[in-house]
């Protein structure tokens, strides 16, 4: 089986003279411009490493390793960028990247960091989404497959917004889930009218867990939302 990159670039000519060079030493490719777009591909292609350029449209690629790493805690994240601040530095691995690059760079650089990144991964693709199969939530059970919240209260179906929302959450208990990104992701932009939306959606998920009072959904001022899940 060829080792699968998922390669997030927006500038067209850099773009596609790496993914040939990639393709040349044998990789599998799957080049994409808009960081928005990358979550609809990231399960059926399930790569080994990911290359990610900083500066990209509608969703820079601090935002989209965080939902990267969200959904895949070990999946190795490169980061590409012009930036050569120390601060930018920390602010990738911060993210969780795992390996850095400045523009701009030699193939045999790239080369050589895959190299090492599957090495340090022991060379396996993630085999599917930590949250694939029930999760508890404190005295909740939650199914993403079949868009179900199971209660004290008894079990509810969930929209499919509501779902998506939902597995947010479920791949984030106690840390905090930053609006932007999630409105971009479910939304695939963050609007006015998805953010209203949003909100409503927010509303809905309270109300689902007011059964069980060790479970709340924080609003962050000018952040996003803490999915706080009390212990026992």
């Amino acid at each position: 089986m060829k080792t699968k990159i998922l390669y997030i670039e927006d500038e067209q000519y850099l773009g596609r003279i790496v993914m040939e060079s990639l393709e040349k030493e044998g990789f599998e490719v799957l080049w994409e411009t808009d960081g928005a777009k990358v979550m609809n591909h990231f399960q059926a292609f399930l790569p080994h490493v990911c290359v990610v350029d900083i500066m990209l449209p509608r969703i820079d690629g601090y935002d989209l390793c965080r939902m990267i790493r969200n959904r895949y805690p070990s999946m190795p994240v490169i980061f590409l960028t012009a930036r050569t601040g120390t601060a930018d530095l920390v602010r990738g691995f911060e993210a969780g990247g795992t390996d850095y690059i400045r523009k701009p760079f030699s193939m045999e650089e790239l080369l050589a960091r895959i190299s090492n990144q599957l090495l340090l991964a022991g060379g396996n693709p993630v085999q599917k989404d930590r949250i694939d199969e029930e999760v508890t939530i404190g005295s909740c059970l939650y199914y993403p497959h079949r868009y179900a919240l199971q209660t004290p209260a008894g079990e509810l179906s969930l929209s499919q917004r509501e779902n998506e929302i939902m597995r947010h959450f479920a791949g984030a208990v106690n840390r905090v889930v930053e609006r932007r990104p999630l409105l971009i992701e479910v939304w695939g932009e963050d609007s006015f009218f998805n953010s209203r939306n949003l909100d409503v959606y927010i509303r809905k998920l309270r109300e689902h867990f007011r059964s069980d009072p060790r479970i709340s959904i924080q609003t962050l001022k000018g952040k996003g939302y803490l999915f706080l899940v009390k212990e026992e």
